[in-house]
């Protein structure tokens, strides 16, 4: 029996995300879950102060898309990312994103994303330093970083992404070195995690396929037509571009949100092309190396458009 109240849709939801978070935590270790912590404790106070100053019962609080909100923008952020960073985004993803528009079910743009967007655009040297895989940071020199404490570059990596994209004139056989590839197979084993968990999503009918299968295919496709075999000016093969950045964590988890995607079948393909051709595009010519967040926001705002001119059909 399939559930649909939004709290046991949410839990369910939730529970999907720890398979992946699990596997974010193993890979780049403790600044995750540090991450994950200040990001629900933070939506939860500022999600209780919203209802307070709207006049909402407290209980709204249960329904669970706040910690889901939080959960999901953790998951995309650094984890040396400074704490005082994670509230600024979480203020933008609950406060205007979420209530301003009047709270759950009527936001035009996903919160989560729009709290990335506006970290990622406000702060971008601080959102391109990851740990490096499986590195032996200790938790005190953690909390130091996320504190406020210089980041050296001994302890940062770019995503496979961003170091791919600036390559510069290296030809794939010269850029695939050992640490490279060790490097992007730590984010498939992430990407990996997100999709299992997101086909079971799918599986359980929680959510529709549409638009990430859609979303999935188009990005297939164009890396695939782009691709070259090696060449310095080449864009990345379709499994690197399925397998990079947040590709199912943004497919299975966020392009499916019910609110800010079209209402129809037909809809939810279009949306899902077009993310799929944004993502690409920004990847691959744009100034940021995942380009994820801004094709789900555009795509949020020719939402009710999708849905207007499928009503008039």
């Amino acid at each position: 029996m399939i559930t649909t109240t939004t709290p046991r849709l949410m839990q369910q939801f939730l529970l999907a995300l720890v398979p992946g978070s699990i596997a974010m935590l193993y890979v780049f270790g403790l600044g995750v879950a540090v991450n994950i912590v200040v990001a629900i404790l933070a939506a939860v106070i500022l999600e209780y102060l919203a209802l307070k100053v709207r006049g909402l019962p407290p209980t709204n609080l249960l329904d669970g898309s706040a910690v889901a909100t939080a959960l999901l923008l953790a998951l995309a952020l650094p984890p040396l990312l400074p704490i005082w960073m994670i509230v600024v985004g979480v203020a933008f993803a609950i406060l205007l994103a979420k209530h301003a528009y009047g709270g759950l079910g009527h936001n035009l743009f996903n919160p989560a994303m729009v709290g990335f967007a506006v970290l990622i655009v406000s702060f971008p040297l601080a959102m391109s330093r990851w740990v490096p895989p499986f590195a032996d940071l200790g938790f005190l020199q953690l909390m130091s970083i996320k504190l406020g404490a210089p980041i050296f570059d001994a302890v940062t990596m770019a995503t496979p992404l961003d170091d791919f994209k600036f390559r510069s004139s290296v030809t794939n056989d010269e850029y695939w070195t050992s640490a490279k590839n060790g490097n992007w197979q730590a984010w498939m084993i992430v990407n990996g995690t997100f999709l299992i968990s997101g086909l079971y999503l799918l599986y359980r009918r929680i959510g529709k396929w549409h638009a990430p299968v859609a979303m999935l295919v188009t990005l297939t496709i164009l890396s695939t037509l782009s691709f070259d075999s090696g060449s310095s000016n080449g864009l990345g093969s379709p499994l690197f571009h399925l397998m990079s950045g947040a590709t199912m964590l943004g497919a299975f988890f966020i392009v499916t949100d019910p609110v800010t995607s079209p209402d129809s079948t037909r809809g939810q393909i279009i949306f899902g092309i077009g993310v799929g051709v944004l993502t690409f595009i920004i990847r691959s010519f744009g100034g940021y190396p995942e380009g994820l967040a801004f094709a789900i926001l555009l795509m949020n705002g020719v939402t009710p458009l999708i849905n207007y001119v499928e009503f008039r059909l």
